[in-house]
Protein backbone atom coordinates (compact mmCIF):
# COMPACT_ATOMS: atom_id res chain seq x y z
CA UNK A 1 0.00 0.00 0.00
CA UNK A 2 1.43 3.37 -1.02
CA UNK A 3 1.86 6.08 1.58
CA UNK A 4 -0.61 8.92 1.21
CA UNK A 5 1.01 12.05 -0.21
CA UNK A 6 1.19 14.89 2.35
CA UNK A 7 -1.35 17.69 1.95
CA UNK A 8 1.49 20.22 1.98
CA UNK A 9 4.86 19.50 0.40
CA UNK A 10 6.64 22.29 2.25
CA UNK A 11 5.59 24.77 4.92
CA UNK A 12 7.23 27.51 6.95
CA UNK A 13 6.49 27.67 10.68
CA UNK A 14 6.73 31.14 12.23
CA UNK A 15 7.35 31.20 15.98
CA UNK A 16 7.49 34.35 18.07
CA UNK A 17 10.37 34.79 20.47
CA UNK A 18 7.84 35.41 23.23
CA UNK A 19 6.51 31.88 22.72
CA UNK A 20 9.80 30.53 24.07
CA UNK A 21 9.47 32.46 27.34
CA UNK A 22 6.65 30.36 28.75
CA UNK A 23 5.61 31.99 32.02
CA UNK A 24 8.90 33.82 32.38
CA UNK A 25 9.32 37.55 31.81
CA UNK A 26 12.51 37.13 29.82
CA UNK A 27 14.70 34.55 28.13
CA UNK A 28 14.12 30.93 27.17
CA UNK A 29 12.00 28.41 29.07
CA UNK A 30 13.55 25.05 28.24
CA UNK A 31 10.30 23.24 29.01
CA UNK A 32 8.55 25.22 26.26
CA UNK A 33 11.40 24.59 23.81
CA UNK A 34 11.22 20.87 24.58
CA UNK A 35 7.43 20.95 24.10
CA UNK A 36 7.81 22.57 20.66
CA UNK A 37 10.46 20.01 19.71
CA UNK A 38 8.10 17.24 20.79
CA UNK A 39 5.29 18.67 18.67
CA UNK A 40 7.60 18.82 15.66
CA UNK A 41 8.80 15.29 16.25
CA UNK A 42 5.19 14.18 16.11
CA UNK A 43 4.83 15.49 12.56
CA UNK A 44 8.26 14.48 11.25
CA UNK A 45 6.87 11.35 9.57
CA UNK A 46 4.03 13.08 7.71
CA UNK A 47 6.30 13.80 4.74
CA UNK A 48 5.98 17.60 4.83
CA UNK A 49 9.25 19.54 4.62
CA UNK A 50 9.44 22.08 7.45
CA UNK A 51 11.35 25.35 7.69
CA UNK A 52 11.18 27.58 10.77
CA UNK A 53 11.66 31.27 11.52
CA UNK A 54 11.86 32.39 15.16
CA UNK A 55 11.63 35.92 16.48
CA UNK A 56 13.85 37.35 19.19
CA UNK A 57 11.42 39.36 21.31
CA UNK A 58 12.02 37.19 24.38
CA UNK A 59 15.59 38.50 24.49
CA UNK A 60 15.72 41.83 22.66
CA UNK A 61 13.34 44.01 20.66
CA UNK A 62 15.06 46.35 18.25
CA UNK A 63 12.04 48.60 17.71
CA UNK A 64 11.46 49.11 21.44
CA UNK A 65 15.15 49.82 22.03
CA UNK A 66 15.06 52.34 19.19
CA UNK A 67 12.06 54.05 20.78
CA UNK A 68 14.10 54.34 23.99
CA UNK A 69 16.85 56.23 22.17
CA UNK A 70 19.12 53.53 20.71
CA UNK A 71 20.14 54.01 17.08
CA UNK A 72 17.67 51.92 15.05
CA UNK A 73 20.15 50.04 12.86
CA UNK A 74 22.24 48.89 15.84
CA UNK A 75 19.09 47.94 17.75
CA UNK A 76 17.81 45.84 14.86
CA UNK A 77 21.12 44.02 14.48
CA UNK A 78 21.00 43.19 18.18
CA UNK A 79 17.50 41.80 17.65
CA UNK A 80 18.81 39.62 14.81
CA UNK A 81 21.45 38.17 17.13
CA UNK A 82 18.70 37.33 19.62
CA UNK A 83 16.99 35.20 16.95
CA UNK A 84 20.22 33.23 16.55
CA UNK A 85 20.20 32.34 20.26
CA UNK A 86 16.62 31.09 19.94
CA UNK A 87 17.44 29.13 16.78
CA UNK A 88 20.34 27.36 18.50
CA UNK A 89 18.14 26.53 21.50
CA UNK A 90 15.50 24.97 19.26
CA UNK A 91 18.12 23.14 17.20
CA UNK A 92 19.52 21.59 20.36
CA UNK A 93 16.08 20.42 21.49
CA UNK A 94 15.21 18.99 18.07
CA UNK A 95 18.47 17.07 17.80
CA UNK A 96 18.02 15.69 21.32
CA UNK A 97 14.79 14.24 19.92
CA UNK A 98 16.68 12.61 17.07
CA UNK A 99 15.69 15.06 14.34
CA UNK A 100 18.36 16.34 11.94
CA UNK A 101 18.39 20.13 11.95
CA UNK A 102 20.31 22.93 10.26
CA UNK A 103 20.48 26.58 11.28
CA UNK A 104 21.01 28.98 8.37
CA UNK A 105 21.87 32.55 9.29
CA UNK A 106 21.39 35.67 7.16
CA UNK A 107 24.42 37.12 8.98
CA UNK A 108 27.57 35.08 8.55
CA UNK A 109 28.77 33.40 11.73
CA UNK A 110 30.28 30.18 10.44
CA UNK A 111 31.23 28.80 13.86
CA UNK A 112 27.53 28.72 14.83
CA UNK A 113 25.46 28.35 11.68
CA UNK A 114 25.60 27.89 7.95
CA UNK A 115 25.22 31.00 5.79
CA UNK A 116 21.80 31.39 4.21
CA UNK A 117 21.90 30.17 0.61
CA UNK A 118 18.52 29.44 -0.93
CA UNK A 119 19.59 26.33 -2.85
CA UNK A 120 21.33 24.93 0.22
CA UNK A 121 18.21 25.48 2.31
CA UNK A 122 16.04 23.69 -0.25
CA UNK A 123 18.50 20.80 -0.43
CA UNK A 124 18.43 20.37 3.36
CA UNK A 125 14.62 20.31 3.26
CA UNK A 126 14.62 17.73 0.48
CA UNK A 127 16.83 15.52 2.64
CA UNK A 128 14.26 15.61 5.45
CA UNK A 129 16.05 18.06 7.73
CA UNK A 130 14.38 20.76 9.76
CA UNK A 131 15.76 24.11 8.59
CA UNK A 132 15.79 27.06 11.01
CA UNK A 133 16.32 30.49 9.44
CA UNK A 134 18.06 32.87 11.84
CA UNK A 135 19.03 36.57 11.86
CA UNK A 136 15.92 37.75 10.05
CA UNK A 137 16.58 39.03 6.54
CA UNK A 138 20.05 40.21 7.55
CA UNK A 139 18.89 43.81 7.14
CA UNK A 140 17.69 46.39 9.67
CA UNK A 141 14.17 47.82 9.47
CA UNK A 142 12.67 44.41 8.61
CA UNK A 143 10.90 42.21 11.15
CA UNK A 144 11.07 38.44 11.49
CA UNK A 145 7.50 38.40 10.13
CA UNK A 146 8.86 39.84 6.90
CA UNK A 147 11.78 37.38 7.06
CA UNK A 148 9.28 34.52 7.37
CA UNK A 149 7.29 35.73 4.36
CA UNK A 150 10.45 36.27 2.30
CA UNK A 151 11.98 32.88 3.11
CA UNK A 152 8.65 31.11 2.53
CA UNK A 153 8.37 32.61 -0.94
CA UNK A 154 12.04 31.93 -1.74
CA UNK A 155 11.88 28.23 -0.87
CA UNK A 156 8.45 27.67 -2.44
CA UNK A 157 6.42 26.99 0.71
CA UNK A 158 2.77 26.07 0.30
CA UNK A 159 1.81 27.99 3.43
CA UNK A 160 3.07 29.95 6.42
CA UNK A 161 1.75 28.54 9.67
CA UNK A 162 2.02 31.06 12.48
CA UNK A 163 1.88 29.55 15.95
CA UNK A 164 0.75 32.06 18.60
CA UNK A 165 -0.66 32.24 22.10
CA UNK A 166 -4.22 32.69 20.80
CA UNK A 167 -6.29 30.34 18.65
CA UNK A 168 -6.69 32.57 15.61
CA UNK A 169 -7.27 36.12 14.39
CA UNK A 170 -9.82 38.29 16.21
CA UNK A 171 -11.30 41.71 15.45
CA UNK A 172 -9.91 42.92 18.78
CA UNK A 173 -7.71 41.60 21.58
CA UNK A 174 -9.57 38.54 23.01
CA UNK A 175 -7.67 38.91 26.29
CA UNK A 176 -9.03 42.44 26.82
CA UNK A 177 -12.37 41.93 25.07
CA UNK A 178 -14.22 38.68 25.86
CA UNK A 179 -16.72 39.54 23.08
CA UNK A 180 -14.02 39.71 20.41
CA UNK A 181 -15.05 38.02 17.16
CA UNK A 182 -12.83 35.30 15.74
CA UNK A 183 -12.42 34.98 11.98
CA UNK A 184 -12.28 31.51 10.43
CA UNK A 185 -11.08 33.06 7.16
CA UNK A 186 -10.01 36.58 6.24
CA UNK A 187 -8.55 38.20 3.14
CA UNK A 188 -5.14 39.90 3.05
CA UNK A 189 -6.65 43.32 2.25
CA UNK A 190 -9.05 43.08 5.18
CA UNK A 191 -6.13 42.37 7.51
CA UNK A 192 -4.38 45.50 6.22
CA UNK A 193 -7.51 47.69 6.27
CA UNK A 194 -8.53 46.62 9.77
CA UNK A 195 -4.97 46.87 11.11
CA UNK A 196 -5.16 43.36 12.57
CA UNK A 197 -2.01 42.13 14.28
CA UNK A 198 -1.44 39.01 12.19
CA UNK A 199 1.93 39.96 10.72
CA UNK A 200 3.33 43.37 9.84
CA UNK A 201 2.08 45.09 6.70
CA UNK A 202 5.23 44.33 4.68
CA UNK A 203 4.89 40.61 5.39
CA UNK A 204 1.16 40.60 4.58
CA UNK A 205 1.77 42.48 1.33
CA UNK A 206 4.50 40.03 0.30
CA UNK A 207 2.20 37.08 1.00
CA UNK A 208 -0.63 38.77 -0.89
CA UNK A 209 1.56 39.49 -3.92
CA UNK A 210 2.58 35.81 -4.05
CA UNK A 211 -0.78 34.34 -3.01
CA UNK A 212 0.86 32.61 -0.04
CA UNK A 213 -1.73 31.69 2.63
CA UNK A 214 -1.11 32.17 6.35
CA UNK A 215 -2.63 29.90 9.00
CA UNK A 216 -2.77 31.41 12.50
CA UNK A 217 -3.41 28.99 15.37
CA UNK A 218 -2.59 28.26 19.01
CA UNK A 219 0.82 26.74 19.65
CA UNK A 220 0.04 25.56 23.16
CA UNK A 221 -2.85 23.27 22.24
CA UNK A 222 -1.17 19.91 21.83
CA UNK A 223 -1.35 18.38 18.36
CA UNK A 224 -2.36 21.59 16.56
CA UNK A 225 0.58 21.62 14.15
CA UNK A 226 -0.25 18.08 13.08
CA UNK A 227 -3.91 19.05 12.61
CA UNK A 228 -2.90 21.92 10.32
CA UNK A 229 -0.69 19.67 8.20
CA UNK A 230 -3.48 17.11 7.96
CA UNK A 231 -5.76 19.79 6.52
CA UNK A 232 -8.07 20.20 9.52
CA UNK A 233 -9.70 23.60 9.86
CA UNK A 234 -8.46 25.24 13.04
CA UNK A 235 -7.46 28.79 13.80
CA UNK A 236 -7.74 31.39 11.05
CA UNK A 237 -6.65 31.22 7.43
CA UNK A 238 -5.50 34.44 5.77
CA UNK A 239 -5.62 34.20 1.98
CA UNK A 240 -6.79 35.68 -1.30
CA UNK A 241 -9.07 34.20 -3.92
CA UNK A 242 -7.43 30.79 -4.43
CA UNK A 243 -9.38 27.90 -2.88
CA UNK A 244 -8.01 25.40 -0.36
CA UNK A 245 -4.80 27.30 0.28
CA UNK A 246 -3.39 26.54 -3.18
CA UNK A 247 -0.95 29.06 -4.61
CA UNK A 248 -1.36 30.33 -8.12
CA UNK A 249 1.27 29.29 -10.63
CA UNK A 250 3.16 32.21 -12.09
Amino acid sequence: MKNKAPRFKRILLKLSGEALMGDKNFGIDQKVVNYIAGELKGISKLGTEIAIVIGGGNIFRGLEASADGMERTSADYMGMLATVLNALALQNALEHNGMPTRVLSAIEMKELAEPYIRRRAVRHLEKGRFVIFAAGTGNPYFTTDTAAALRAVEIGSDMIIKATKVDGVYDSDPVKNPKAKKFSEIEYMDVLKKGLKVMDSTAISLCMDNNLPIMVFSLMQKGNIKKVLNGKKIGTIVKGGEPDGKRSKK
